[in-house]
């Protein structure tokens, strides 16, 4: 089941614009589809391609690497006789699949490219690509694509709700709620969504399993070992670290406040000692991490803090089946309580972690805010997320709040308002109900994060 994926126009436009003057090497967590979408692009695309498979590859096919990149008539002749494919000048694609798995294969982009006869694309896990580099030179003619689970458009194509996602776009373009039935619809997607996630090989399950929660589930949690195994693999000295706070994410989410406390994860423990444990589980692209911004201002990351950190799952399904195993979501009745809206503070994290997901899908840093009142012994302003149109001459910022109850209360968003309102664009409020504009707010249904 090949499904429609967004990242397939930026292959085009790379194809375009580079004209074989660089690769393009395509970054993600494992899973998530780049082989089968990179395959998709050079079946349609090209007259003909080889695939490398590195985590299967012959050792005469790495054995042209070290013997032959000084006579590329070889290679090529080589690489085409052993895979059974005519290769045209211009008009081939070979496709490097996991290519961190053969640094020297990587390195030799820079001689391939150079050549000019075919165009080249790899694939990758990110972090072990990144891990794999210390003996090679990396290339500089490789261009770098961020590849993310099926975000909640794709989801919706893929149960053939293309119509439903225009209608969504169009509203949210006007400031218009959706006619009721299809805003009750639209919800009901999102929370199978929540459910299923993004993982290519879950949307697959339950569609082949005629929208079967379970059969997702299995697929799940085969790739939740998968990235355990993954952990095991890293550098010793962080590895304890890094599985614990893996480990931990659904507890950390179901708190209020959300943040990393580190000293609940071990006691005397602080933030520095977790640095190089959250740029695993962030560079993994396992994770999709939030930081608090001290002063929301120009360039919110140059007043990030490193000692205050949010973990969100980078798959919202992903994150459901490592919350719960599979005896409670049956006896917790965890899917009914999911559809019907009544899941609690358990919902709240979803829905938060289902914003977080949306929002890097589209090209966002995540940030928080939080503000300490000395007097109240308390936080009085606590903001989800800001996003900023990154402008450098007419910046804006845009805080965003979270609420996965029908009733809720605004007045930490109101005080961040006026506390900070020469640099805001705009406000919004994630909630379940339709859209609406009330005294300088946007109310928006969860689907419509898309929009941002």
């Amino acid at each position: 089941m090949i499904f429609k994926r967004k990242i397939y126009d930026k292959f085009l436009a790379w194809k375009k614009e580079s004209n074989g003057k660089k690769a393009l090497l395509i970054e993600g967590a494992r899973r998530i589809g780049k082989s089968t979408i990179v395959e998709e692009f050079a079946k349609n695309e090209y007259k003909s391609y080889i695939i490398i498979d590195f985590a299967k590859v012959s050792e005469e096919v790495q054995g042209y690497f070290s013997s032959y990149l000084d006579d590329l008539d070889t290679f090529y002749m080589l690489l085409s006789v052993y895979y059974g494919v005519k290769l045209y000048h211009r008009e081939s694609v070979i496709l490097f699949d996991e290519v961190q798995r053969f640094p020297k294969a990587r390195e030799s982009i820079k001689y391939l490219v150079a050549d000019g006869r075919y165009d080249f694309m790899e694939t990758g896990s990110l972090i072990s690509i990144k891990e794999n580099v210390k003996d090679i030179v990396i290339p500089s003619e490789e261009r770098h694509l961020k590849m993310y689970p099926m975000d909640f458009e794709e989801f919706c194509w893929a149960l053939e709700e293309t119509s439903l996602v225009e209608y969504i776009h169009r509203c949210f373009e006007e400031k218009t709620p959706l006619e009721r039935g299809l805003h009750d619809k639209a919800m009901l997607i999102f929370k199978q969504y929540l459910l299923v996630g993004g993982m290519p090989m879950s949307v697959v399950a339950f569609l082949e399993g005629e929208k079967d929660f379970g059969k997702a589930d299995v697929e799940k949690r085969d790739i939740l070992e998968l990235y355990r195994s993954d952990i095991m693999k890293i550098k010793a000295r962080y590895r304890a670290k890094v599985l614990a706070i893996f480990d931990q994410i659904p507890g950390l989410l179901s708190r209020h406040e959300k943040r990393v406390v580190f000293n609940r994860i071990v006691e005397g423990s602080v933030a520095e000692q977790y640095e190089e444990t959250f740029f695993w589980l962030s560079d993994s692209m396992i994770a999709n991490e939030c930081r608090k911004t001290n002063d929301p201002n120009i360039g919110l990351s140059l007043n990030e803090s490193d000692s205050f950190i949010k973990c969100y799952m980078g798959d919202t399904g992903l994150l459901v089946s490592h919350a719960f195993d599979e005896n409670e979501l049956m006896e917790n009745e965890v899917y009914k309580q999911i559809l019907s809206g009544k899941l609690g503070l358990n919902e709240g994290m979803l829905y938060e972690n289902a914003i977080a997901q949306m929002l890097v899908s589209n090209g966002h840093r995540l940030f928080f805010y939080t503000h300490y009142d000395a007097e109240k012994k308390r936080n009085d302003i606590e903001i989800d997320f800001i996003i900023s149109n990154n402008s450098k001459t007419q910046y804006r910022m845009f805080p965003i709040e979270v609420k996965s109850s029908p009733k809720y209360s605004i007045d930490s968003l109101n005080r961040f308002r006026e506390k900070f309102k020469s640099r805001i664009g705009g406000c919004f409020v994630i909630h379940p109900r339709n859209l609406q504009e009330k005294d300088g707010v946007l109310f928006l249904p969860p689907y419509m994060t898309m929009c941002l």
